[in-house]
């Protein structure tokens, strides 16, 4: 079975393809999330699992758009407890530390924990995982990376210190993602992510929300984003978590009749 990612191995996405997969699966790593889209899209990978927002950062809105334009469904979510860990080439302490380098979002929410370091400096990089492989590769001293465990042990670095993030309670919900196949099998259903585009009219977003919660129907989650082609108008990307499926279904309806079009990008278990 083959999976593609965005990153390397030791990285987040990395993760949560061996939590979801195992190891026996192979993992495709990509530079961009638009390369693990397309490769799910073409066929040469079964899955795709893509970030599609966090607890403390929010949504990833390109990768939104990138499920609607290479026409892919999502077939499962994976909540995943962000851990940064501070490592370093084997045999150093903290002090020895001048710099740190990791992604941009992993410094920020790491930055109180260096307050207490006011000599290391911080240095935005492509991404967690990477900056671990070049301590590695290039054997850098002095130097340390924000990254996982699974880093860790895959590029053999020691950890100095463990969960620096400054939020403990960190998540990010990873999307898996397929050709789009609506087979439910035997799982049922209760949680479904679609995209409405609605008409241009006065209020009707603020009638479509109250039809969604007239109906029993939980709106987790909300999202606009432009029509490319239709100035000032907007489509949503809409979380829908419900205990009774016909109830679900029996909404769809009513917004395909009344609202505008509809288009499911999954039906799959909450696994909140």
């Amino acid at each position: 079975m083959k999976i593609s990612i965005q990153g390397i191995p030791g990285s987040f996405h990395h993760q949560v393809a061996l939590n979801c997969f195992g190891e026996d699966a192979e993992i495709l790593g990509f530079r961009t999330f638009e390369e693990a889209a397309k490769c799910v899209s073409k066929g040469e990978c079964e899955f795709g699992i893509l970030a599609i927002e966090n607890s403390i950062a929010g949504a990833i809105l390109p990768n939104y758009e990138l499920i609607d334009r290479y026409n892919l469904t999502i077939k499962d979510e994976y909540y995943l407890p962000i851990s940064h860990n501070l490592m370093c080439l084997k045999g150093q302490q903290i002090d020895d530390i001048t710099e740190v380098r990791s992604h941009p979002m992993a410094l920020l929410q790491c930055k109180k924990f260096f307050e207490a370091y006011p000599n290391i400096k911080l240095i935005d990089d492509v991404d967690t995982a990477s900056v671990a492989r070049r301590i590695k590769d290039e054997k850098l001293k002095n130097v340390a990376a924000i990254a996982s465990t699974t880093a860790a042990k895959i590029y053999r670095l020691e950890i100095l210190a463990g969960d620096i993030q400054t939020v403990k309670n960190n998540f990010t919900r990873f999307i898996i993602l397929q050709k789009p196949i609506l087979d439910l099998g035997l799982v049922q259903p209760n949680k479904a992510s679609i995209k409405v585009t609605v008409n241009n009219e006065k209020g009707i977003l603020a009638k479509l929300l109250s039809l969604i919660s007239s109906s029993g129907l939980d709106l987790s989650k909300i999202q606009s984003i432009p029509v490319i082609d239709k100035p000032w108008e907007y489509a949503f990307f809409i979380d829908l978590q419900f205990e009774n499926y016909q109830a679900y279904q029996s909404v769809i309806q009513d917004i395909k009749s009344d609202f505008g079009d509809v288009k499911i990008f999954g039906e799959y278990e909450n696994r909140k």
